[in-house]
């Protein structure tokens, strides 16, 4: 299921080949304390890049990103229940207005404004720029308890390119979700941690598209007329 195009072979069939024209980019919890420090996944700071360089590439070619983020209170009430012991006996974990929990150096743009926990707990999308947004998950999927799915309806948007920290949990769970919710899916394999080769055959198997970033970027110039 390979269609060719003047940018090269895309996946899928007529149900699920990526459009990018109406594709959004999600970032999945590329925050400080996830990317470097104690608290670190592994792999997340050697993909962060990769993610930063697909973000400049979305905002290229006038598509619209949403990053998605982690944001728990000191006493670990809204967190998962297995980090509540964890963060309840000290741990302190992307705490709202910490740095810790600031979005990855060269993730968003330069004069974009710091997070809002306020805004974002309460359930709202915060604006950092045109097209540019960031919301809070209390779970796994970028879908559960979010206004994800509205805000992308909003938009118009049919196809999701996920990034981020870490495949095995928050980009699986959110892929997962948004299968379910028949949006086409390419996950970016070179810039999600934790990323392997079983991954690309779960993927795969239900049409999510692995693509690289380089690959990403040359769709997206070619479909959406971005400048290189």
């Amino acid at each position: 299921m390979i269609k060719e195009t003047a940018a090269g072979p895309v996946p899928g069939d007529e149900h699920t080949r990526p459009h990018f024209t109406r594709a959004a980019l999600l970032t999945i919890d590329m925050q400080a304390d996830f990317v470097s420090g104690p608290h670190a996944v592994p792999g997340t700071e050697r993909i962060a890049p990769a993610v930063a360089r697909l973000a400049r590439a979305f905002r290229d070619a006038g598509r619209p990103i949403v990053h998605l983020v982690r944001l728990y209170l000191p006493d670990g009430g809204n967190a998962d229940l297995c980090r509540r012991s964890l963060i309840a006996s000290g741990t302190r974990l992307v705490v709202p207005h910490s740095p810790g929990s600031r979005l990855a150096d060269g993730l968003t743009p330069a004069d974009a404004a710091p997070l809002d926990p306020e805004r974002l707990l309460s359930g709202a999308a915060q604006r950092l720029a045109d097209g540019e947004h960031v919301i809070y998950k209390p779970r796994w999927s970028a879908f559960y308890r979010t206004p994800l799915q509205r805000h992308l309806a909003d938009l118009g948007v049919d196809t999701l390119v996920v990034a981020g920290c870490n495949y095995p949990n928050c980009p699986r769970a959110t892929i997962y979700d948004a299968s379910a919710r028949d949006y086409r899916l390419v996950p970016a394999e070179d810039a999600t941690s934790r990323f392997g080769e079983h991954a690309r055959g779960e993927m795969t198997g239900i049409a999510a598209w692995c693509l690289t970033v380089p690959t990403i970027e040359r769709l997206l110039r070619a479909e959406c007329g971005a400048a290189a």
